[in-house]
């Protein structure tokens, strides 16, 4: 993505936007603080101004969220075999958990070996503004010559594990074979080990670092330190987009069971919408939004919205907002932001609690309120 320098030293002026947006909660201003990025997967605070970004072309950037000035600070080498065809590319990224004492960064990208594609995990370090020793952490096992259904996000527990999401890679059958990757939640110690009590360790037939299954193509994930619970959000098909809490070992059940129908006629998917064993969203979308990404928004900013999911919106262009009561069941759906008529990529909350979003068109926005 070569073109970002065009704009690096441009005034602020030339590309903010600001807008009021009036919630059933809040009142929200909306500002446009940067553009013509290329497709912003991930993002993640570095410093209080400082927000690190991937660009699903293997571009990575840092926008400083008070001056708005840009730096380009790596490309993906081209021996990593980035594969950005269809919905592959670079995808996500995260900070450690222990970001200031090891600087360190993760990310998700879709690399191809002997023309197959797979989700792969990778870490490098950040010092003096530059990335290095990019290393791949985790190969997943989920090569395919599809270019969709990679996933992926990535998430922390307070306990030193590494979770991140991959889809089915288009093929339904994956999400219920524990033999592959694909289709699952991953859940690695930061080095990429396999921490010893993961559930299919020692089970034959399954491979050890898989979480949970039975996933179509989760591209949100969200770990509430706060409740000590995890959060997804994937892709169904025609229908039946789901929000699900994620726990150990259990079955997701796609594509035995769901709420979409099938591409090619009005049939449902699957067997059912129910079976025993099996785990029920906690809210499922019908018609589809095309979800990606998910917070649990905690902060000061929006005191009303603390403890609400939040998720991008792709082909309904909108910030989907959901209440949960204390049980986990929805109580109410919100869609933000509609008029700006943008796919929603990636949401994430800054350290001060504001709400920064990205979209496909190549734009970031911060959300705050005087509220």
């Amino acid at each position: 993505m070569h073109f970002i320098y065009l704009y690096i030293l441009l005034p602020a002026f030339l590309f903010s936007q600001t807008i009021q947006y009036k919630s059933e909660d809040a009142n929200i201003t909306v500002e446009k603080i940067a553009s013509d990025l290329g497709v912003v997967w991930g993002m993640t605070f570095i410093s209080d101004d400082e927000l690190l970004f991937t660009v699903k072309t293997g571009n990575i950037g840092i926008l400083n969220t008070k001056t708005k000035e840009i730096k380009d600070i790596f490309n993906i080498p081209k021996n990593q075999n980035l594969n950005y065809s269809g919905q592959g590319g670079l995808l996500d990224v995260q900070k450690s958990p222990k970001f200031s004492k090891d600087n360190q960064l993760f990310f998700t990208y879709v690399k191809e070996i002997n023309g197959k594609t797979t989700t792969v995990l990778a870490s490098a370090k950040f010092q003096n503004n530059k990335l290095t020793n990019w290393k791949d952490l985790f190969i997943s096992k989920a090569f395919f010559d599809t270019t969709r259904h990679f996933g992926s996000r990535i998430t922390f527990d307070e306990n030193g594990h590494l979770f991140f999401s991959i889809g089915d890679r288009g093929v339904r059958e994956n999400s219920q074979n524990l033999e592959n990757h694909a289709g699952s939640i991953i859940r690695l110690n930061l080095d990429g080990s396999i921490p010893p009590d993961n559930p299919f360790i020692n089970q034959k037939n399954a491979l050890a670092e898989i979480y949970s299954y039975g996933h179509r193509n989760p591209q949100g994930l969200f770990y509430d330190k706060k409740t000590s619970k995890m959060w997804s959000i994937e892709h169904g098909p025609r229908g039946g987009d789901e929000i699900n809490l994620i726990e150990k070992a259990e079955n997701y059940g796609w594509p035995i069971i769901s709420y979409g129908k099938e591409y090619w006629n009005n049939f449902p998917v699957g067997e059912s919408t129910f079976k025993e064993g099996m785990q029920q969203p906690i809210k499922y979308y019908d018609p589809s939004i095309a979800p990606s990404s998910l917070i649990v928004y905690n902060g000061d900013l929006f005191k009303k919205w603390n403890g609400n999911i939040f998720s991008g919106a792709l082909k309904l262009m909108h910030l989907n907002r959901i209440v949960l009561d204390k049980n986990n069941k929805v109580i109410k759906e919100e869609r933000l932001l509609e008029k700006l008529n943008e796919r929603i990529r990636n949401v994430i909350q800054s350290p001060d609690g504001k709400i920064y979003i990205s979209t496909d068109s190549g734009n970031i926005y911060s959300l705050s309120s005087k509220d």
